[in-house]
């Protein structure tokens, strides 16, 4: 049996910081209350640990319950400058960790906002990403998830795209394709996270040369989610899965070349339970 494990999987720079500063806010030992915007990352095994640790997760629609000097955690995904606004007024402590990749998002598509660009996002609309950069053009961009939806699209005078930061390259360069056509001026950024295409990059090299392949990460994981259709393009063998206990025997039995990949909320712990629990399966654990 052979176990390979995809190039580049696992925890991305903006989500480990993320839960670095997380854990580091909690080992500050203060007595006000911490929260975080969202679950932190989609990944329930992190999710609950926070929980027992007392770190209380809010919606945004639960903000009111908010005091004056309670800690509350920007996760990766970010939010609108009006949800930003909103928390100062409150004088909530706000701990940003919005990815990089994110937050430069979120800057072009004020700085062309201002300068009187039409915006459009393509990405997924209900995506908390994608809802908090449009929150920086005073929630007007245009959101498209598709070529159909691009194509219905008006004629622009002048127009900026951007992309979220874990779309599928392909699927960015065959909307861009239309929204040249669609503005008398176009400008574009392709603002895919250099960690979302390697992951997706290795995924697909990997799920060709082996017989099963499992994808690790939460069922809700945007990126999870993504290599999870690569795979299944090459491999019709693959298994998206949260944790080691989802893995049956009937699952490998049969195959000798199994491959894994995990998304960018996937800490590494996580990833060696599986392998763990494959070689247990198998006999050589």
């Amino acid at each position: 049996m052979k176990i390979l494990i995809a190039e580049h999987a696992g925890f991305c720079f903006g989500v480990k910081r993320a839960i670095e500063i997380a854990y580091e806010e909690l080992g500050k030992g203060k007595k006000t209350k911490l929260y975080t915007l969202g679950e932190i990352i989609h990944n329930p095994q992190v999710v609950k640990d926070l929980a027992k640790r007392g770190v209380e997760v809010l919606e945004e629609k639960d903000l009111y319950k908010l005091s004056k000097g309670d800690r509350l955690i920007i996760r990766s995904h970010g939010i609108s400058k009006k949800l930003y606004n909103f928390l100062e007024q409150k004088g909530v402590e706000v701990i940003d960790v919005t990815c990089p990749f994110v937050k430069k998002v979120q800057n072009i598509v004020e700085e062309y906002y201002k300068k009187g660009y039409d915006i459009v996002i393509v990405g997924d609309k209900n995506h908390p990403e994608v809802i908090g950069v449009n929150g920086w053009c005073d929630d007007k961009a245009y959101i498209v998830n598709s070529v159909e939806e691009a194509e219905n699209l008006p004629f622009f005078e002048r127009l900026c795209a951007v992309s979220q930061t874990t779309l599928i390259e392909k699927h960015w360069e065959e909307i861009l394709q239309v929204l040249r056509r669609k503005a008398k001026e176009f400008v574009y950024f392709n603002t895919i996270c250099d960690a979302t295409q390697k992951r997706q990059e290795a995924a697909d090299a990997l799920s060709k040369k082996v017989d099963v392949m499992f994808v690790i990460g939460g069922k809700h994981s945007s990126n999870t989610q993504k290599l999870r259709k690569i795979c299944e393009k090459n491999c019709k063998n693959t298994y998206h899965i949260e944790s080691a206990d989802e893995i049956m025997e009937e699952m490998i039995k049969e195959h000798e070349v199994i491959g894994i990949t995990a998304g960018a909320s996937t800490p590494d712990y996580v990833i060696d339970e599986v392998i763990n629990k494959i070689k247990s399966i198998k006999g050589e654990g």
